[in-house]
């Protein structure tokens, strides 16, 4: 049985800790939504940042919420090679051992000493979803995008629970390779 799952394309954007978005936005500030992201209670803001590099400056850098408890910036290989910083490909939330950056916001700048990753390729699944998939938190998969640039991702992380909604979260160079655009599906292959 084929799995179809939407493709959600994840542009360069970051997470800020309270602590930071007081820093960056002035004492007391909260974020402002501007739109709900489909994985449940996260949403798009109206607040954007810049990210500093040693080679070069990210402009308007979209910020989501809510808050988290450490500040995580998620950039495309791409990206980050403009910047100068050699970001390793992680799960998000495992920074240990990555690079930092500066991040300039309206009111101030900080200087974190890590957090800036390229996000492993990862699936969203509800408990429901998942088990139709026949698949758990923490599996690995690969993902089948048909089309005229049509290709198979593999180590895409299963990330399952009450606190997801099925879509497949791959970044802009990823997305481009396989040429998606905003109604793109894949499949999953279970290994």
């Amino acid at each position: 049985m084929a799995y179809e799952v939407k493709i959600g394309l994840s542009n360069k954007h970051l997470h800020l800790s309270e602590e930071h978005i007081e820093a960056l936005f002035g004492k007391g500030h909260q974020l402002t939504p501007t739109k709900p992201l489909v994985q449940p209670g996260q949403f798009a803001c109206e607040e954007k940042v810049d990210i500093v590099g040693p080679k070069n400056t990210l402009k308007g850098i979209r910020v989501l919420g809510p808050a988290r408890k450490e500040t995580q910036v998620e950039l495309a290989m791409t990206d980050a090679r403009t910047i100068g910083i050699k970001a390793p490909v992680r799960e998000s939330g495992k920074l240990e051992g990555t690079p930092g950056c500066k991040i300039v916001g309206p009111c101030g700048e900080i200087e974190i000493d890590h957090g800036v990753i390229v996000a492993l390729r990862h699936v969203h699944l509800n408990d429901q979803q998942a088990a139709e998939a026949g698949v758990k938190d923490g599996d690995v998969v690969s993902i089948k995008i048909e089309g005229e640039r049509g290709l198979i991702f593999d180590n895409v992380l299963v990330r399952a629970g009450s606190k997801h909604e099925r879509e497949v979260h791959l970044d802009t160079d990823e997305g481009n390779a396989a040429g998606c655009g905003p109604d793109s599906v894949c499949t999953l292959i279970i290994k």
